[in-house]
Order: structure tokens, then sequence, then C-alpha cells
């Protein structure tokens, strides 16, 4: 018999014949099936996503801040648990330590035991800490420091010294890092600085205030006819042109040096930055400071609490409404190194930075003085976007670095090469948003590049998509 699936020749078929039987031997699929064979798809290939990525926050946060509490001091007690509340400070970051508050100062060999305390009890991601006393306010030793320099650097003869010494430079000054204790070994602090309970709330409510206000104000660089304290004024000169035309803060660079009128500003309104050169400012209560307003002299002994040793003390800016101020707790001598630097301390806080971070950045040589304020009080806080709009990537953020270069870059899976997609440059800090096209089809990964927040010299990738 012949089998069903086989074509057995047969000479007697037409050509026709064999034609037709060959084709329909084509159609037959093999003797197992009987039907028609289904031609087999073309598998589609699987489009290559879009990267996309997420820029880098610059500022600490409150979980990264650490309460440090007097325990059993009523108003310390009182202050830290107003501040947690109003920042929502996780508990973990409320420590609490063995200190004798009500003298003025602590000796080098007591701090060391408070701060081996702090720093036993300090949670790993903590990168600064506040203070709820006022005093002590400094250490003391073969010279002194500030107890909030020396909770940041540790207390070291280096960065203090007698007979108007240099002293040794803050690695953080400048700097981009938003992660001082994993990028410098350090955590920047600060004094909240209020006297009584009332004060700190009301010190600490200006702050929660100031957050993403992007208050419009206007800051006043004096430089005054006292001529020793008035040496920062080269570093005024420059930033009213810099600053101008920008839609909310207007510098003012005002020169008394001849004294032919006032040393001191008073009557305003809108105070944001007030930087000035005086033993003892006059009018603070007449002038209305901005909620996040930052405002200090340079003299010899602001930070020498609670008396300011015959010169007005820091506090006295606070009890005006200021948000943070700085000053010397022993003889600095005229050093601008050992004051902030305004040019220094608006653009960081500009772009975004907190108040403890724009402070400590804007102080090159910081150990023999004292920060207070509200730590966390941030007006400019960056919200960073990366999108995907209308087939390009939308990028925005106030927080670039003038004159500093960034670029966005891509690589493709069959390279190891980043090619740069985008690059940019600022002049000035600034809110920003910019336009990119997007990579080549086959990129599957982008990344961000800038200054290295350890050392604005060099670049580094500063994010990476997945």
């Amino acid at each position: 018999m012949t089998h069903p699936c086989r074509i057995s020749a047969n000479p007697r078929l037409s050509a026709l014949q064999w034609l037709q039987l060959f084709l329909l031997s084509v159609l037959l699929v093999s003797c197992g099936g009987g039907g028609a064979a289904t031609p087999t798809p073309t598998p589609t290939p699987t489009p290559t996503p879009t990267p996309v990525l997420s820029l880098p926050s610059r500022a600490i946060g409150a979980s990264q801040l650490a309460v440090i509490v007097a325990a059993g001091d009523p108003l310390s007690e009182s202050i830290a648990s107003y501040y947690q509340t109003a920042r929502a400070v996780p508990a973990a970051n409320i420590i609490r330590v063995k200190l004798t508050t009500g003298v003025d100062a602590i000796s080098a060999s007591d701090f060391a035991s408070l701060k081996a305390q702090i720093d036993a009890a300090l949670p790993s991601t903590v990168q600064a800490t506040l203070v709820t006393w006022t005093a002590p306010s400094r250490v003391v030793g073969t010279c002194s420091m500030s107890i909030t320099s020396a909770l940041a650097l540790g207390f070291d003869p280096k960065y203090c010294g007698a007979n108007c010494a240099t002293t040794a430079a803050s690695p953080y000054f400048d700097s981009e890092s938003a992660q001082p204790w994993q990028d410098h070994a350090m955590r920047p602090s600060m004094m909240l600085g209020a006297s009584t309970l009332d004060a700190a709330k009301a010190l600490i409510d200006r702050g929660v205030r100031a957050d993403v206000s992007l208050p419009a104000g206007d800051g006043y660089l004096m430089r005054t006819s006292d001529v020793s304290r008035s040496v920062r004024y080269t570093d005024y000169l420059a930033l009213p042109a810099l600053w101008a035309g920008n839609s909310g803060l207007q510098l003012s660079y005002i020169d008394n040096s001849a004294g032919a009128a006032s040393d001191s500003i008073s009557g305003k309104s809108n105070v944001l930055f007030y930087f000035t050169g005086l033993a003892t400012v006059p009018s603070l209560a007449s002038n209305g400071f901005r909620p996040g307003a930052v405002a200090d002299t340079l003299t010899s002994f602001g930070g020498y609490l609670p008396s300011g040793n015959g010169q007005m003390p820091i506090t006295a800016w606070l009890d005006a409404g200021a948000t943070a101020s700085y000053g010397a707790v022993e003889e600095p001598c005229n050093w601008t190194q050992k004051f902030s630097r305004a040019s220094v301390l608006i653009d960081q806080y500009y772009r975004g930075a907190t108040l403890i971070e724009a402070y400590w950045k804007a102080v090159q040589w910081p150990g023999q003085g004292l920060f207070v304020g509200e730590p966390l009080a941030q007006p400019f806080r960056d919200s960073p976007g990366f999108a995907l709009d209308a087939g390009q990537y939308l990028i925005s953020s106030r927080a670039l670095r003038p004159n500093s270069s960034y670029t966005l870059e891509y690589r493709t899976a069959s390279s190891a090469i980043w090619s740069v997609l985008a690059s940019f440059t600022l002049k000035r800090a600034q809110p920003q948003s910019w336009r990119v096209p997007l990579p080549p089809s086959d990129a599957i990964q982008l990344r961000w590049v800038g200054p290295c927040p350890a050392n604005i010299s060099q670049q580094c990738t500063l994010s990476t998509s997945g």
C-alpha cells in the first residue's frame, strides 16, 4: 500500500499534473500533521527605554541633624522638645548628655569627655548638630574655640591662638558637600542661641516660616568709618552688580568709610542680609528682618556669650529678628578668613543650602567663631527636576555652582565610553531650566557630572541613571 504521505511517481502523469503535485507537496506538512504549515512570526524587537536620572540634593535634612540636649536642664530640654516637633527630628537623633550649664566656658579636658559622649551616641547618618544651651559657649585650653567649632572639628590649638595667629582652615569652606561627615569627617554645629523658651520658639518658628519662601529681600553690605572692622569691604564691592536684575534679591553696598553719613541702617523693613563692621551696631530694633535673615558684624568678641566681653553679643541679632549670626569667642584680630564671606554665604544660601551649611561654608577659619541660629532654615530650597517632555529632556535646578562646568552624558550598550549630550555653565546662582535633545535610541545610561563635593577643582559623577 502506498503511504498516504508519500508521492509516488507515475509515468503516465502529464507535465502539468507533475507541477500540480509538486506544489501540493510544498503545502503539505510532515506525515505527523496533515494541515497547512503556520509561518513562524518575526519577533518584534523591544525598544530600549529612554534613560532618565534624578539630580542630587544639596542640603542637609531633619533626619540628618542631631539635637544635643543638656540632660536635666529645663530650658535645654524644652527647646529640644519644641525643635523636635517643629522640624520632625527623629527620636534617635535627640542626644542627651551630662553637662554643667550656666557657666560661660568648659575646659578642654571636660569638653573631651562631652564630645566622647556625643560621638558615641550619634547615628552614622547624622551630618550636623544643634546645641540647645547658651552656656557654655566656648572651650578653653591653651587657647579658646567656640563650642560649635570644637564639636565640628574637635578641640585643637591649630584652630585657635593668641597674638593674632593664623589658624587652620576648614575643609568644608565653600565646598559642594551635602554630607560633610562622609566627605570631610566633620559635622558642622550651631547653637540655637536663645536665653528663654519664648525667644527660642520665636526663632524656631522664623526658621520654619523661611522654608521655600523664596523671599524678596534686601541685603546691606556696610563699610563703616571703623577702618579696622571694615576690612571685608573688598568682598562686597562686586556683589551689587553681580546680583543686579535678580527677581527677588537686591544688594546694596554702602560706603561710609569717610564718616560723612551713618554707619548703620535703620527703619528698613525687608532685611535679608546685613553684614557690617562695628563693635556695637545701633538701631537694630528699628529694622524688620525677613524669616531666614542672616546678619553679623566683624568685631572681636561677639560670640563671647552671654556678655560679648564689652561688645555687642551676636544674640542681639537674633533678638532683633535675624535667624542666624556669627561671632568670635576670643580675640581673632581682623583676619577676614575668620569671619563670614558674604559672597560665599549668599551664593550657597541662594542655591538651596540650609542656613547651617551656608554659614559654615562661608567661614574659612572658623575655629574661634560661634555659629548661632536655626540651622535648617532654607528659604531657597532647590527641588531639581529631570523629566521627559515633548521628546526632550526638561532639566531644572537652582543649585549649579557659578563658573563651574556641568555635563549630561550618555553611553550605549555597545560602548563603555561616555559621550557628552549637553554642557552647562552659569555666571551667577539662579533658578534655571534647560531643554536638551534626547540621546541616540541605543543609549542605555545617563550621568550628571560636576564639581566634586569634597574638591571643587575636580569633576565627579554626581548622579547616574539606573
